[in-house]
């Protein structure tokens, strides 16, 4: 089968078992939370503090149940904390004591949904794997794009130039002067460049530009200035 998209294969991208993690100080519906979740098969951790959280999650998939309201460190403060981290682990707040205030700011600190207790448990199952299905595909696409970001900064100064350049679609030769540098030389940097982020040609290479771009905020600026400085035909 011909491949069409970035080799990955090197990187972390084994499927990661996921986690529902409940983070709440009523141990007594702490437990009964676990106990529904482990009735549907789903694997999860409890916590009853977000202090304990913090230090014991490690980046996995999954998902977070949350209460707003706990001695120490509050719900809302744990999501501002895992959004300052960068993490992709969707939060599903609930809480006893839920205002609209408080769920605007649960939501202005992405969390997916907000609950007030009591709550329909089907209700809650159906939610919790459907944010498991979008934490799947979100922390997949983190994932490749620390893969990226790791195969961009291994480029040699040199390779990233060359890089960006064909990545615009400039010619080895036209490169090769952009660069006062033989066109032969620029051939060896466009191999290596080829070998180290996986791809077999330049169409792949291309196809995998958004996630690259994304991964890589200077690359965008970069190929922008460049994309400027070309030439028109014929000029």
């Amino acid at each position: 089968m011909t491949r069409t998209a970035i080799n990955y294969s090197d990187g972390p991208m084994p499927a990661t078992p996921q986690t529902v993690y409940i983070v709440d100080d009523d141990r007594d519906f702490r437990e009964s939370l676990g106990w529904l979740l482990d009735s549907a098969g789903l694997t999860c951790r409890q916590f009853e503090s977000a202090e304990a959280f913090l230090q014991a999650y490690a980046g996995g998939p999954g998902c977070l149940l949350l209460d707003v309201r706990m001695s120490g460190m509050s719900g809302l403060a744990l999501l501002q904390e895992l959004q300052r981290q960068g993490r992709v682990l969707p939060v599903i707040v609930i809480t006893g004591h839920g205002d609209v205030a408080m769920a605007v700011q649960a939501m202005k600190h992405r969390a997916v949904d907000f609950i007030e207790k009591p709550f329909d448990d089907e209700a809650l199952l159906k939610l919790v794997t459907a944010t498991l299905v979008h934490s799947d595909r979100a922390f997949n696409q983190a994932r490749r794009a620390e893969l990226l970001l790791a195969r961009w900064q291994s480029l040699s100064q040199r390779e990233q130039q060359v890089a960006e350049r064909v990545m615009t679609g400039l010619s080895n030769r036209e490169i090769a002067a952009a660069l006062a540098i033989s066109v032969k030389t620029v051939e060896i940097h466009r191999s290596r460049v080829m070998r180290k982020m996986g791809a077999n040609n330049l169409p792949e290479l291309v196809a995998a530009l958004p996630e690259l771009t994304d991964a890589v905020p200077e690359l965008a600026a970069g190929l922008s200035r460049l994309k400027t400085d070309v030439p028109a035909p014929g000029t």
